[in-house]
């Protein structure tokens, strides 16, 4: 399966680099490029991409609201990656509430970048559990008394939730509980549906902030 992607970035020599970084690869194509927030949704619209990978902080429309606009704008939408300098930065967390599916550093390894675009277009593990788990500490607030219990997880649904905190695939959460693949997924399905969550990691980052999932 080709994954299409769209390199957004103010900087050229970065969207250039990611480019020649993603085109070396069969099975993903570079179809579109902005250096701004604000041309990511007709070029998305224009292109249909799979994956964005969004730069966090640009100079007229940032990252996080470019994000926000792309997936209440479009169904279905894509994958959004977010690429920033620093990964303490309270721009990625916010990022990553308002729908992106994982981070990346600017200067991850090329072989890790296409890794992770494939990671998130299959949306089958979280990408990077302890980056997002320390995020998350960072940005730690009271959790709520009653944790996830308004949601009305099962047990089994609850075992899955933390195996895919910890950043386990399906398939490794099947064979951890000794399950069928497609009963995992469907399991998946029902944690994502119950916690109005658009992926694994808007579940994950609310199980961290209820505290259903501690982060000590």
């Amino acid at each position: 399966m080709n994954l299409s992607v769209v390199v957004v970035d103010d900087e050229p020599l970065i969207r250039s680099g990611l480019r020649a970084i993603i085109n070396a690869e069969e099975d993903l194509t570079v179809v579109g490029e902005a250096g701004d927030g604000a041309e990511v949704l007709p070029l998305v619209r224009r292109t249909g991409a799979d994956v964005v990978l969004m730069d966090v902080r640009m100079p007229a429309v940032d990252g996080i609201q470019a994000t926000r606009l792309l997936l209440d704008s479009l169904d279905p939408a894509p994958r959004v990656l977010v690429v920033t300098t620093f990964e303490n930065d309270d721009y990625v967390y916010d990022a990553l509430r308002a729908g992106a599916s994982g981070f990346l550093l600017k200067r991850t390894p090329p072989d890790d970048i296409v890794a992770a675009i494939r990671t998130v277009a299959r949306s089958e593990s979280l990408l990077f559990p302890e980056a997002i788990r320390a995020l998350a500490l960072a940005h730690a607030g009271a959790p709520a008394p009653t944790g996830l219990d308004e949601y009305q997880l099962t047990e089994r649904e609850q075992e899955v939730l933390r195996l895919m905190a910890r950043g386990l695939s399906n398939a490794e959460i099947a064979a951890e509980l000794i399950l069928g693949l497609q009963t995992v997924k469907t399991h998946v399905a029902n944690v994502l549906s119950k916690l109005n969550a658009r992926d694994r990691t808007q579940a994950v980052i609310r199980a961290y902030e209820s505290g259903f999932v501690p982060l000590r």
